[in-house]
């Protein structure tokens, strides 16, 4: 059982997915390819909560409690697939994000990129 949320780590969740996993002998059907495939999978059903809708619309659907819990539904499929993926591969996860926010920051600097939605390679300065 898991603390109460504003306790848990990210390692914590990473255990408790694998916890999950391994109580039911899942761990062979969760190969990289079949991770990354469920991954993309639930990120597709993730989009079709959205999908042909326009903002005002996605709006009042997040203020409907049910469907914005079938939202947080999708995003916890989402990020548990890549934990599993991480972890099948040997990735911390904590490591990689960090890795991956210091070169975000290299590429997007905030005198650069604060306030507008332009790809790195298209904000000039450097």
């Amino acid at each position: 059982m898991l603390q109460p949320p504003a306790t848990v780590t990210l390692a914590d969740l990473v255990a408790a997915v694998c916890r999950f996993r391994d109580e039911r002998d899942w761990a062979e059907f969760h190969t990289p390819k079949n991770l990354a495939a469920a991954t993309a999978i639930e990120a597709a059903e993730l989009q079709e909560r959205f999908l042909w809708k326009t903002d005002a619309e996605v709006d009042q659907n997040l203020a409907d409690a049910a469907k914005r819990a079938g939202v947080a539904d999708e995003i916890a499929d989402v990020v548990m697939f890549a934990m599993l993926l991480a972890d099948r591969l040997g990735i911390d996860l904590a490591e990689a994000i960090t890795a991956k926010l210091a070169a975000n920051e290299q590429k997007y600097p905030v005198n650069l990129a604060r306030g507008n939605a332009r790809k790195y390679t298209e904000l000039g300065g450097g």
